[in-house]
This record gives structure tokens, C-alpha cells and sequence, in this order.
């Protein structure tokens, strides 16, 4: 075999525990969490069955809690929207499971199809809105954990005319 290092490794690399870098307990950056979002939204068997859909009010529910992360799941019926709000000092990453959804600034409205995720700093606002005609479910990732979510009467983008895609 011609190979360019003298290094050859026999057997199974990952035998040897005591040179891998260990996995994180939990996630520690934006990439990290966006990730955890991921596996969770992969896994339907943990969530699928805890979805429930409110006419009334948006239904919601606290899947997991990590040290300063929380992770929510949430059900949208068609007309059901969050209002323009805020998330105090925490930044998040918002992931759609089933269905479609509008995000909504000040400036803009982006459609926000099953499988797109969205991160987002402290301090950023906006508006998520079911403006189809089916259900969705969203997956959202605080950290750290959401202790407040501030309401603005600001007006965000009102129609699909501005709606651009993820």
C-alpha cells in the first residue's frame, strides 16, 4: 500500500476509547443545538404521539430540559399565529416538523416548509403564523431556557406577496 505517513493503525480504531474526543452530554453551541433539534425531529417516535391540536389556543408542550436549554414542541391549526414577540435574552433555533408555516418580521415573511430550521440571537422578533390550510408542528430549542417572550404591536409583513423562501 503507498502511503505518505508511517502511521498505520491495526484493528479498530475506535477500540480505543482513550483517544476519542468523548461525545457531549449535552450542546454547547448554536451548530449543537441545531443539531440536538435535528435528531429530535428524525426521531417521530418521541414526539409524534404527544402532538395535540387546539382550536382555542396554540397547544404546547415541554419535550426535554438540559442545563440552561429547554426544548418545546408546539401544534399550529390553520389560522393560529404567535403574535410579533420577542425572547428576551435567549437565542433559539426553530424547526419545523409537519406542515407549513410563516415566519414573519417587521421587514419580510419567509415560508417555512417541513425540515427548515431557523436560528435566531436574543433581541431578534417575529411572528409564526399557520397560514395553510393543514396543521403543523414546530420544534423549538431556547437557550438558554425562555423566562420571558415579550409582545410588540409592531406590524410584520402582512401577505404572501412578501413571502420569500427558506
Amino acid at each position: 500500500m503507498n502511503n505518505d505517513s508511517d502511521i498505520q493503525i491495526g484493528g479498530d480504531i475506535l477500540a480505543v476509547q482513550h483517544l476519542l474526543r468523548p461525545a457531549p452530554e449535552h450542546p454547547a453551541t448554536v451548530a449543537e443545538f441545531a443539531g440536538l433539534a435535528r435528531s429530535i425531529a428524525a426521531d417521530r417516535g418521541r414526539w409524534q404521539d404527544l402532538v395535540e391540536y387546539d382550536a382555542v389556543s396554540r397547544w404546547y408542550h415541554r419535550l426535554h430540559t438540559g442545563p440552561g436549554y429547554e426544548v418545546w414542541l408546539l401544534s399550529w391549526v390553520p389560522g393560529q399565529g404567535s403574535g410579533l414577540h420577542g425572547h428576551g435574552s435567549s437565542s433559539g433555533v426553530l424547526t419545523v416538523l409537519e406542515g407549513r408555516l410563516t415566519e414573519r418580521t417587521p421587514r419580510a415573511a419567509r415560508a417555512l416548509e417541513a425540515g427548515t430550521q431557523r436560528v435566531f440571537a436574543p433581541g431578534y422578533t417575529h411572528e409564526v403564523v399557520n397560514d395553510a390550510l393543514e396543521p403543523a408542528v414546530s420544534l423549538h430549542v431556547y437557550f438558554p431556557g425562555l423566562t420571558e417572550m415579550p409582545m410588540h404591536s409592531a406590524r410584520c409583513a402582512p401577505d404572501a406577496r412578501d413571502v420569500v423562501t427558506a
